[in-house]
Formats: C-alpha cells, sequence, structure tokens
C-alpha cells in the first residue's frame, strides 16, 4: 500500500470515528433549527461530507462541524426566504415556514431565529452546541471580544422578545 493510500485510510478512519461520536448530535439539533428531521439528517450528512474533504485543515472537528452546519442552516433560510418573496411578486401562495407570530406564541427556538445573522449564529453555536467562546470566534474568524458582545447583545435581544411574549 502506498504513503498516499495510507494516509487516505487513516483520514478516513479519523472521520469515521468523528462521525461515530458526532452526527446523532449534529442531526438533532440541526432538526431542532429547521423543524423537520430529514432535512436535518441531510444537513448533517452535508456537514460531514464537506468535514471529508476538508479533514486536512480542520483543526476541532466538533466546532468546524457545527459552525458548517450552521451556516448550511442559514442558506436553507435564505433560499426559503427568496422562494416565499418569488411566489409573492407572481401572486401565488405557499406554505413557507415563517416564525410564528410573537404575541400568539414564542418558544426559545422561535426568538432566536428573529435575531439577526451576526448574533444568530453565535448563539446557535454557543448555548445550542454548546462551543466555547473561543471555539465560536475561531469557526467565524471573529475575536473573542466580539463573540461575547454578540452573545451580550442576544441576550438583551431575546430577554425583550421573551418578557413581551409573557
Amino acid at each position: 500500500m502506498s504513503a498516499a493510500a495510507a494516509s487516505g485510510r487513516a483520514d478516513e478512519l479519523a472521520v469515521r470515528e468523528v462521525y461515530l461520536a458526532h452526527y446523532g448530535m449534529l442531526a438533532g439539533w440541526s432538526t431542532r433549527l429547521i423543524g423537520d428531521p430529514d432535512l436535518g439528517h441531510d444537513v448533517a450528512t452535508e456537514t460531514f461530507l464537506r468535514l471529508l474533504r476538508h479533514w486536512g485543515e480542520v483543526n476541532e472537528p466538533r466546532s468546524w462541524l457545527y459552525a458548517t452546519a450552521a451556516n448550511i442552516i442559514r442558506d436553507h433560510w435564505r433560499k426559503r426566504g427568496r422562494e416565499h418573496a418569488a411566489y409573492q411578486r407572481v401572486g401565488l401562495t405557499e406554505d413557507v415556514a415563517q416564525p410564528q407570530d410573537v404575541v400568539t406564541h414564542l418558544t426559545v427556538r422561535e426568538a432566536v431565529l428573529t435575531l439577526p445573522d451576526r448574533l444568530r449564529v453565535p448563539v446557535m453555536l454557543h448555548y445550542f452546541a454548546d462551543l466555547t467562546v473561543a471555539q465560536v470566534a475561531t469557526q467565524m474568524g471573529k475575536s473573542e471580544g466580539t463573540i461575547k458582545r454578540d452573545l451580550w447583545d442576544a441576550r438583551g435581544r431575546l430577554a425583550t422578545l421573551l418578557e413581551d411574549a409573557r
């Protein structure tokens, strides 16, 4: 067996170990954020495919996985928003999952979804994926101080939203 083949096999085994350790939790986390179990598993699977392609560049697989899944989920919601806007422009209706009116019902998940991306992603990674501030900062390419400030701002907005919903 050549050195390249042996290295590829070692990488495959390492990714498999990470997969066995994290796939279930990542799929569950994604499902909670999207609200669809099938799509949650699709996000987790796509995330692991990307990990396999970038294995040599990844220092912290767990935080990389959650940051990548968060980006895939963010792209999903952006696409859904564009589809909804396009249907409205042509006068058609489509049943697109939108956050519920905060006056009638608000869960923490729905409140988090109302946050702007710069606040939502750090909250998802820190509080829902249980990554440290340092891991979130590394994955987002920001300083720890910026992440701490974003989390502070997000908590303030969430507190106001959730207080108003009571």
